[in-house]
């Protein structure tokens, strides 16, 4: 299942291929056919004909994600995808409370003007607009002050601003970004709990239990705070899977000499 993984990917993206110049290393990776001389993928481990990608000391090459690597980095960037779209979402949230921040008191008598004119049809109707949910939340933010809707968009767009420089991060599979998610997504999840005990939905159920994984997830796979081993079992792990080190390793087990990795 994960040497499928790794196909998929490399049918998408291409094979990477690459000549070490230790000998032991060197022709455990290139072979001769009779179309031409053929190179292993690094991802994939299938050969491919053709001239390899790069050549150079095994510590230079490119440690290429394999297995679960890969399939850790195909998550966190359908989590950056999230993350950016919600943070788009924000900022235009942020530039519609400003904008009614300026014109808040002809929002305000345009809104009384079309309810007087629905007020019929809601009688006919048997609805109570004078007691509706959400005519008072509109009456409601009616009064808050110009200043307190200005700190309101404000806040939502640093907000979505924190969500599109973690999209950005996570899609590049930084650390940092990690640890930012798990922070400040931890810590909205007290008002997303407190929000349901106020009322219940799908959506805000959907939400906290979306942001309860990834949190989980991230702090797991990601080997967070020390969980795990910390960061120092996260990259043994990622070097485990790759093509070179296991080569290296084959030819620790024959006798020859392995190549020590400094790759980051």
């Amino acid at each position: 299942m994960t040497r499928d993984w790794d196909r998929r990917t490399c049918a998408r993206r291409g094979h990477t291929t690459y000549a070490p110049v230790e000998p032991q290393l060197r022709e455990g990776l290139r072979t001769q056919t009779a179309l031409g001389e053929a190179w292993r993928c690094l991802r994939c481990g299938d050969f491919t004909l053709g001239a390899p990608h790069g050549s150079g000391k095994a510590q230079d090459a490119p440690l290429v994600p394999r297995g679960k690597a890969l399939r850790d980095r195909f998550i966190l960037r359908l989590l950056a995808v999230e993350r950016l779209v919600r943070g788009a979402l924000i900022i235009l949230i942020a530039y519609a409370v400003w904008r009614f921040s300026n014109s808040q008191t002809a929002v305000q008598q345009l809104f009384n003007h079309d309810l007087t004119l629905l007020r019929p049809i809601a009688v006919h109707f048997h609805y109570d607009l004078d007691h509706s949910p959400i005519v008072g939340s509109i009456q409601k933010a009616f009064s808050y002050h110009h200043s307190t809707l200005l700190v309101t968009a404000a806040a939502l767009l640093a907000y979505a601003l924190i969500e599109i420089v973690e999209a950005f991060g996570l899609w590049a599979a930084k650390r940092w970004a990690e640890y930012l998610t798990v922070v400040a997504t931890a810590a909205f999840l007290p008002l997303e709990v407190y929000e349901l005990t106020e009322k219940v939905s799908y959506l805000k159920v959907g939400t906290l239990l979306l942001n309860l994984l990834a949190v989980l997830y991230i702090l797991l796979a990601k080997r967070l705070f020390g969980l795990r081993g910390g960061a120092a079992a996260f990259e043994a792990e990622r070097h485990s899977a790759s093509l070179l080190e296991v080569e290296a390793a084959a030819g620790a087990d024959s006798g020859t000499v392995p190549v020590a990795s400094g790759r980051a």
